[in-house]
This record gives C-alpha cells, sequence and structure tokens, in this order.
C-alpha cells in the first residue's frame, strides 16, 4: 500500500518581477511537507526574464 503523505505541491512566485513592470511571471512548482513546514516557504531561485536569482515566495 501507498503511504499517505503530508507533501503537498505549492507555487512559488517571483516577488521582484512583480514590482518591475515587465511582462511575464517568473513561477516554480515545487513540494513541501506540510507537517513540519506550516508557514509559507520562501527561496532563491533563478529568474530567466531578470537575468539573476530573486526571491520567490509560495502563493495560493
Amino acid at each position: 500500500m501507498a503511504k499517505k503523505g503530508n507533501r503537498v505541491q505549492v507555487i512559488l512566485e517571483c516577488t521582484e518581477h512583480k514590482e518591475s513592470g515587465l511582462p511575464g511571471m517568473s513561477r516554480y512548482i515545487t513540494t513541501k511537507n506540510k507537517k513540519n513546514t506550516t508557514e509559507r516557504l520562501e527561496l532563491k531561485k533563478f529568474n530567466p526574464v531578470l537575468k539573476r536569482k530573486t526571491s520567490h515566495k509560495e502563493i495560493k
């Protein structure tokens, strides 16, 4: 039998891209353990439009 996991898929969206006013949006999909990490996830990821690492926050 398969385990019932606590892992859920979350979408990370760039916070700096919104402020820049450039078209498009940088988003990543990842998973997190909702039992261990109850708060929203924030990671540094590469933004291809801005061509640098930026802060990406979890969106609903």
